[in-house]
């Protein structure tokens, strides 16, 4: 995961194509997102940039959030300005074509809601039960989890038909990868107007089943974890795990560097929950210098010690 204080790159190429992919007939006449964190917010943008809809439909139930996530987007749109991808006027354009609320009513009529509140499966159960009872009968639901159950999901919100998961990367205005999860219950006509809302956005859809993890998470976080068992059982240092992976199979950073900069704790969140529905999978298993850290309180980036050092976004020398 990366900080939400970061400066839009990339080139204009990218924003212009966000800004002209609107077509005269919308995959979704109207869309919502439920939730404007760290990324809600940039779905949110991302999809009020694209005009791939009429409307975008910001919603929070509590008006701090809500503040807190439109003054996000306020400042990734300055930061895009600044950097002379995007105009003052597309800017406002996009700002115009959200819709802030703290009133659930304002998403009862939406054709598509993209739910992005944070990783408790309770909480997004209890959300879509909701959302099932308030929402009209063909809104599609989409959940932007990374880790948790889309059928678990689906099956309390009253239409496992219309449910898919939709996993952006952080941060999402950068990040062009966009997991597209369908169930058993999925129907495959909704799980395609849902894949061509994606490439509407201007992102690459890829399709899965609701396997743990997806793909990306599916293979990259045992991977963190068979680093961590290394250095559990002595057999390298953390420093040369991580400089073999990147010098060896040319990885942008090592799997414990990653580990850290994610947040220890989200990555023992994320394989507790797989070990404890999927206990015979031996790929699913927690290191013990994992569950030391996370006890201890080192997470790694976010609380300035894990494996390594930190000060702030810069890596230090190994803790």
């Amino acid at each position: 995961m990366v900080s939400s204080n970061f400066t839009i790159r990339g080139g204009s190429a990218f924003a212009k194509r966000l800004m002209s992919s609107s077509s005269s007939a919308f995959t979704f006449e109207k869309t919502a997102v439920v939730g404007l964190g760290l990324m809600g917010h940039g779905i949110c943008q991302v999809t009020a940039m694209s005009k791939s809809c009429s409307q975008v439909v910001a919603y929070e139930n509590e008006q701090k959030f809500l503040d807190s996530g439109k003054l996000r987007i306020e400042k990734s749109l300055n930061a895009m300005i600044r950097k002379e991808r995007i105009t003052q006027k597309e800017a406002d354009d996009t700002l115009s074509r959200i819709l802030f609320t703290t009133d659930v009513d304002a998403i009862a009529d939406t054709d598509f809601i993209v739910e992005a509140v944070v990783e408790n499966i309770d909480l997004k159960k209890n959300l879509y039960s909701h959302l099932g009872d308030v929402c009209q009968s063909d809104t599609i639901f989409a959940s932007n989890t990374s880790s948790l159950s889309i059928t678990e999901m689906a099956e309390v919100s009253g239409r496992e038909d219309k449910f898919v998961g939709v996993h952006f990367f952080n941060p999402v205005q950068l990040m062009k990868l966009v997991e597209v999860i369908k169930t058993k219950h999925t129907d495959p006509v909704v799980f395609e107007k849902v894949v061509s809302w994606v490439r509407d956005i201007g992102k690459v859809a890829v399709t899965c089943s609701d396997t743990p993890g997806f793909i990306v998470n599916r293979l990259l976080v045992p991977s963190l974890m068979q680093a961590m068992a290394m250095v559990d059982r002595g057999d390298a240092t953390v420093m040369d795990i991580d400089v073999s992976m990147k010098l060896g199979a040319g990885h942008p950073m090592g799997p414990i560097h990653l580990a850290d900069y994610i947040g220890l704790d989200t990555c023992l969140f994320i394989v507790e929950g797989w070990v404890e529905k999927f206990p015979e999978e031996n790929a699913f298993f927690i290191p013990q210098c994992l569950r030391d850290k996370v006890a201890a309180g080192d997470l790694g980036r976010k609380s300035g010690r894990g494996f390594y050092v930190w000060n702030g976004e810069k890596r230090g020398e190994v803790a």
